[in-house]
């Protein structure tokens, strides 16, 4: 992709361009042939975001299938000293980004096992012992497990068992008695 700058002028044309209704192929076209330029539609619009014209409507609806050869010229118009009435201006509570990444958002408490785990590495690890992991959220942190001895048929500690399980969902059965008549089992 080759990279083009765009000089004042070629900027200032967007912009009035962009005023009179054109859509970003036509504006590109406009000034590739009053510049003899080599603008595309993307770099047209690439540029207008830039310069946050983005947002304006078109005057008129574009024709699809419309494609007529550009004019190199347009009447002279006289130019706007702002692009539409009421244009929002860019603010620093604009540019910031959404407030729900800006405000503090309070956290759920969150549940916890009541046991002190060892701290042991995979290495150090017997069978038998809880593997419920600690650690290991960022990059380079170590992850070390519970070791605790394990519940019988899990791979957790009691405590870690039932962290792990989510209260309700394990309240309500697995099949229903309507699952099990529907495939004959029941």
């Amino acid at each position: 992709m080759e990279m083009m700058n765009w000089l004042p002028e070629h900027s200032a044309a967007l912009q009035d361009l962009r005023a009179r209704g054109l859509s970003y192929s036509e504006i590109a076209d406009t000034i590739n042939a009053t510049f003899n330029t080599a603008y595309t539609r993307n770099a047209a619009l690439s540029r207008a975001q830039r310069m946050g014209l983005v947002g304006l409507e078109r005057l008129e609806p574009s024709l699809p299938g419309h494609l007529d050869p550009p004019k190199p010229s347009l009447p002279e118009l006289p130019r706007i000293g702002r692009l539409r009435e009421g244009r929002a201006e860019l603010t620093p509570d604009l540019l910031r980004g959404p407030k729900i990444f800006t405000e503090t958002v309070e956290m759920p408490q969150l549940r916890c096992a009541a046991v002190v785990p060892r701290h042991l590495s995979l290495l150090d690890l017997k069978p038998g012992d809880c593997r419920y992991p600690y650690g290991g959220d960022s990059d380079g942190e170590t992850m070390t497990f519970c070791g605790h001895p394990c519940r019988s048929g899990s791979s957790y500690c009691t405590p870690h068992f039932h962290l792990s399980r989510d209260p309700e969902a394990t309240a309500r059965p697995v099949l229903s008695a309507a699952w099990l008549q529907a495939i004959g089992a029941g």
